[in-house]
């Protein structure tokens, strides 16, 4: 029988090995999906999905089952929308391990407690503010010792080492290229038959700085689980956006202007600034001063330069030559800024001057003071280096608005704006096909995921020209078996 005509509500009370998909099914955010294996359920990552306030505080607060059943969770990498949920996960009774690669454990360490900081954040603000009576107060989803207590449940694990899960359950972490530790989770369930399960997490791109490229070739599996993020669109070459990059700051040092580059603090922003490192290092641009302003950015630098494990072999060679501190400018070239009276001191500067900051949407954090100060100046220039969702400030600035809101006063955008998309981590069309097309054809089944609009379609498209015709988009709360 099809094993897609096999849908149904639940976990099979036999045994027999299922999928059930909850989170970034049919969505982009929020990943996670349960494996029953026997006697035994392993979450494939446990994310906090991401949107406006009352949808996401429903999501985020349900689980698809009781989180005491769950007995070990696999963590694919560290952004919030695949590891954020995890302490309200331990609060709600999960007591197995979470396993992961050393990288992501170390992210995760400063990402969660970042997450429940805001959380806290936003709750007493909101309660202070804007609620009108005690029964409109919210609590956050989880405090900072919440996020410290799960820390305890997490075990690194190295990639490509195979370790057991549970019983009758190995798993190898293969290396996704996506950020710092990120991993594809290959599942094997070991029976009469073995059945061989991969889960992409989020797929990375080849030839991006840093990083090594993703695994190739994937390992040959019974059944996908695939991201779909960008699967209908091809990015730019990375090595064409670091000639951008140098070409913008020499055109506004030349006018004696700023430079503000808004960006994600874990993975964009060492891009970013490893770029502007190596440019210099070459001389294709005068040194001039650089600031991370951004405390998150500051300590997930300091991750990525505790795993030079997970360097490609440029990075480590440039590692290696600077003595193993350069890569990201700590020698001199980079300012990395984490108290707020060194930030407002940045704004007091009218050299030439690059300034890397958070929030990456510009809808919060310190990008918001820099904005505030530049966009006036037609002499400074906007680098826009990520994707900007509908309805943030960092759009409206794409759209290149006339005026913007900022603080609740408006400013006229005077400055020019730079946008770069060819930084996306994520793979792209062409990654796919090049990385999925060797592993279809022995597929028995595929699970789009991690996707939305026409995203999951044009990955189906993908996989059945690659010789997989069983492919299906799940949506949150469809059950499938799994043949053995």
């Amino acid at each position: 029988m099809d094993f897609l005509n096999k849908l149904f509500s639940g976990f099979s009370n036999d045994g027999t090995p299922s999928l059930l998909f909850h989170g970034a099914a049919g969505t982009v955010t929020g990943s996670m999906h349960l494996l029953r294996a026997g006697e035994s359920v392993l979450a494939l990552d446990c994310g906090l999905f991401q949107g406006r306030r009352a949808e996401a505080v429903e999501r985020n607060k349900t689980f698809p089952i009781d989180p005491k059943r769950i007995d070990a969770l696999l963590l694919s990498h560290a952004h919030i929308d695949h590891s954020g949920n995890i302490p309200q996960l331990v609060r709600k009774g999960f007591n197995g391990r979470v396993y992961c690669t050393p990288a992501t454990g170390d992210l995760c360490e400063i990402m969660l407690a970042d997450s429940a900081h805001i959380q806290e954040e936003d709750a007493e603000y909101w309660n202070r503010k804007r609620a009108k009576t005690p029964a409109e107060h919210i609590r956050p989803l989880y405090k900072v010792e919440d996020a410290h207590a799960a820390m305890k449940h997490f075990q690194q694990m190295p990639i490509n080492q195979p370790f057991e899960a549970a019983e009758g359950v190995s798993v190898t972490f293969v290396e996704a290229g996506h950020i710092l530790g990120s991993a594809c989770v290959l599942v094997e369930l070991h029976g009469e038959d073995t059945i061989r399960i991969l889960y992409t997490g989020d797929m990375g791109r080849f030839n991006m700085p840093i990083l090594r490229d993703p695994a190739e070739p994937l390992p040959e599996v019974d059944y996908l689980i695939t991201e779909c993020t960008y699967a209908d669109r091809k990015h730019h070459n990375p090595t064409d956006m670091k000639e951008r990059l140098v070409h913008v700051i020499q055109e506004t040092v030349a006018r004696g202007g700023k430079i503000v580059i808004p960006s994600f603090s874990v993975g964009r922003t060492q891009n970013v600034v490893h770029y502007l490192v190596r440019a210099i290092h070459e001389g294709l641009i005068e040194p001039l001063p650089i600031f991370v302003d951004s405390p998150l950015s500051t300590h997930a630098t300091e991750v990525f330069q505790k795993h030079p494990e997970c360097y490609d072999a440029e990075a480590r060679e440039f590692w290696k030559n600077a003595g193993g501190g350069d890569l990201f400018g700590n020698h001199g070239l980079v300012t990395y800024v984490t108290e707020v009276a060194e930030s407002k001191a940045l704004n007091a500067r009218n050299d030439s001057h690059v300034i890397v900051a958070s929030s990456g949407m510009c809808e919060a954090g310190r990008i918001l003071h820099h904005l505030k100060n530049t966009i006036w100046d037609e002499k400074n220039t906007i680098c826009v280096v990520g994707f900007m969702a509908q309805h943030t400030l960092g759009r409206r600035i794409v759209e290149r608005r006339k005026e913007l809101k900022i603080f609740g006063r408006m400013y006229p955008l005077m400055a020019r704006v730079e946008v770069m998309n060819g930084f996306s981590a994520h793979a792209d069309q062409d990654d796919f096909i090049r990385l999925l097309s060797p592993i279809a054809p022995k597929l028995r089944g595929a699970f789009v995921v991690h996707g939305e609009g026409p995203q999951p379609a044009a990955m189906e498209r993908i996989l059945r020209d690659a010789g997989c015709q069983n492919v299906h988009a799940p949506n949150p709360g469809n059950t499938f078996t799994l043949d053995v």
